[in-house]
């Protein structure tokens, strides 16, 4: 029984290789495989049912639909992006773009304030210690 029903599974795999879109199908959830061996098994391969699976040209032109999607998408994406650079005034977008960089020379001169504030601070800690107290010197 058990050889009858690894035949069995064995004549599925190779069903559903000839018919690729089958895959697809549980895949998005339709059905289940089990369900498929199922009727596979009491309709038999011959069936009008396997018909609409049979080729492969149901994939391709759903990959086809798939990709003129993307198409589109892109193209929505680029015409939404060129509308928005047709509405934009230049003269506002220069505006912004001087103030920026005052703000980030504004930045920097604060920091650069910090940093020579560091160095200035250590040197004359360095300076500012007092000798030692004690001094060892060699006779």
């Amino acid at each position: 029984m058990t050889k009858k029903k690894s035949e069995a599974v064995e004549e599925f795999k190779h069903f559903v290789k000839k018919h690729p879109s089958l895959i697809s199908e549980v895949r998005k959830g339709k059905t289940t495989w089990q369900e498929l061996f199922e009727e596979w098994y009491l309709l038999g391969e011959e069936s009008a049912k396997w018909k609409s699976f049979e080729s492969e040209v149901a994939v391709t032109t759903e990959q086809k639909k798939g990709n003129d999607d993307t198409a589109e998408n892109k193209s929505d994406f680029l015409s939404n992006i060129l509308g928005t650079f047709k509405n934009m005034d230049i003269n506002q977008i220069q505006q912004h773009v001087s103030s920026l960089s005052q703000a980030l020379g504004a930045i920097s001169g604060v920091i650069s304030q910090f940093q020579s504030n560091e160095t200035s601070t250590a040197k004359q800690s360095e300076q500012s210690k007092p000798p030692h107290p004690f001094s060892f010197r060699k006779d």
